[in-house]
């Protein structure tokens, strides 16, 4: 309100007590709440999400601050102005208050210029926002600018013309600089005093030191632009390995029959399960490769960890794989090398994986593994797990030998690869136990591909951390 009255306007007066009490009441008890929610929630502020939430928590705990304040303050009502006889504002200088009465110090202020005599009237409560000494005059219009950032006096000078000129309402902000050099952010809100004529007597207004709430909003929009950033970074991520990933695994659905010419040997089939929990892709592979004489190359693996990084890694690592493979190398040499390779990767990792090359004159699996689940031989419905050569993890040691194993196989066997996230939450014995319960089940199929679609009814659905595949290799009758 103006403090400016004339006689045809009564004086204001305060809305009723009981009624501002109970808004102070209920501002105050959701304060609390949202400073519990702060306390409780245990939020980690190294993470952006966590920051996200904590700046939110904060502004509202401001915002909630202000409100209550200034509720307390329309309860109490407005200090009286005095008024000449001629109807202009006099001239007031209030001291202000003693510090720590109260948090409304040095945050709402008011003023009014009169135009008439060029004079200036200021709360003691502007006089702090400002940081200047009460005993000093107060600053009239055309000095208001001079403690207004350069940027920000335009904006000013407009707010004020528009006001005094076309009579409207002041809403808008500015920053001012204090004698300190502190930069304080102003709000203001004021309206022109009419005299009994019409014309503008003076102009009346209240200024707000908003500097902590803009800071707290700012910290919020800050939070919230790096939240969406990491967002955007890790959804581009999760596009560029997922394309990574179809780039390199082996493109064909459904069965495969190997070799591609002549009589197969193997009956192939391979399904890729991914994690029903995360965004981002693992470092699994599979393959199936026809090498030089008409043997077959089985293999499945993984990285550990998520992301570009380990699916480049994957890549890497199925490349080496495969040249090799193809070069004539023996399962145990391909594992010294692979742990080797990822030895001297500029990027450590640790990885796991399983090679079977399998001589179809002979009916023999030549296969070697590095920490990886041993393939599980399926025969005439029932099953078990071939007993593993030793290797550690790829990477887990320098120099590291892996031994090798040959099996004889018979027409009608099935061969069963997998990595450990098919069957998640359990140990590496009871996962291997659940899939041997399905033995009798891949007796009665007719094809790789029906063994996999009964794994995939088994274990597809299941809420998995990570992700998964499993190759299947049926010998032909």
């Amino acid at each position: 309100m103006p403090s400016h009255l004339s006689a045809d306007h009564p004086a204001a007066q305060p809305p009723p007590r009981g009624s501002v009490d109970a808004l102070i009441s209920q501002t105050r008890r959701l304060r609390g709440d949202v400073d519990a929610v702060r306390r409780d929630a245990r939020i980690d502020d190294t993470d952006p999400e966590g920051r996200w939430q904590r700046a939110l928590c904060d502004l509202a705990v401001h915002q909630l601050n202000d409100l209550d304040e200034h509720l307390a303050q329309l309860r109490d009502g407005p200090p009286p102005v005095p008024v000449t006889p001629d109807g202009a504002a006099a001239v007031v200088r209030t001291v202000p208050s003693a510090p720590g009465h109260g948090s409304l110090l040095s945050r709402v202020g008011s003023a009014e210029w009169n135009l008439l005599t060029d004079e200036a009237s200021w709360s003691g409560e502007l006089y702090q926002i400002l940081g200047r000494d009460p005993a000093a005059p107060a600053l009239t219009l055309d000095e208001l600018p001079s403690v207004v950032l350069d940027e920000d006096r335009p904006r000013l000078t407009v707010m004020v013309t528009d006001c005094l000129i076309d009579a409207k309402p002041i809403d808008g902000e500015f920053r001012i600089v204090r004698p300190d050099g502190g930069v304080r952010t102003v709000h203001m809100m004021g309206e022109p005093v009419l005299a009994a004529d019409g014309s503008t007597a003076s102009m009346w207004a209240v200024l707000r030191d908003v500097s902590e709430l803009r800071r707290s909003q700012r910290t919020v929009r800050e939070t919230r632009d790096s939240l969406q950033r990491q967002r955007h970074l890790a959804q581009t991520e999760h596009r560029l390995a997922v394309e990574l990933q179809e780039a390199v695994l082996p493109p064909w659905r459904g069965s495969l029959r190997l070799p591609r010419q002549g009589t197969p040997a193997l009956d192939v089939a391979v399904r890729y399960l991914p994690a029903s929990t995360s965004a981002l892709i693992g470092g699994d592979w599979y393959d199936a490769l026809e090498l030089p004489g008409g043997e077959t190359l089985l293999s499945v693996g993984e990285l550990t960890g998520h992301g570009t990084t380990v699916a480049s890694g994957m890549a890497m690592l199925l490349g080496a794989v495969r040249g090799m493979a193809m070069a004539g190398s023996e399962p145990g040499q391909l594992m010294a090398w692979l742990n080797q390779l990822l030895d001297a990767s500029a990027q450590p990792a640790l990885g796991s994986a399983v090679c079977c090359r399998y001589r179809p004159e002979t009916h023999t699996l030549v296969w070697a593994q590095a920490g990886h689940p041993a393939p599980l031989l399926i025969r005439n419905g029932t099953g078990r797990a071939l007993s593993p050569p030793d290797g550690v993890l790829l990477g887990a040691t320098s120099g590291a030998a892996y031994g090798q194993a040959e099996v004889p196989l018979e027409p009608g066997d099935l061969l069963l690869l997998h990595t450990d996230g098919l069957v998640p939450g359990r140990s590496r014995d009871a996962a291997v136990d659940r899939l041997l319960d399905l033995a009798p089940r891949f007796g009665e199929a007719r094809a790789a591909q029906d063994c996999v679609r009964t794994v995939v009814e088994e274990f597809g659905e299941t809420e998995r951390e990570d992700d998964a595949c499993v190759l299947i290799a049926r010998v032909a009758t």
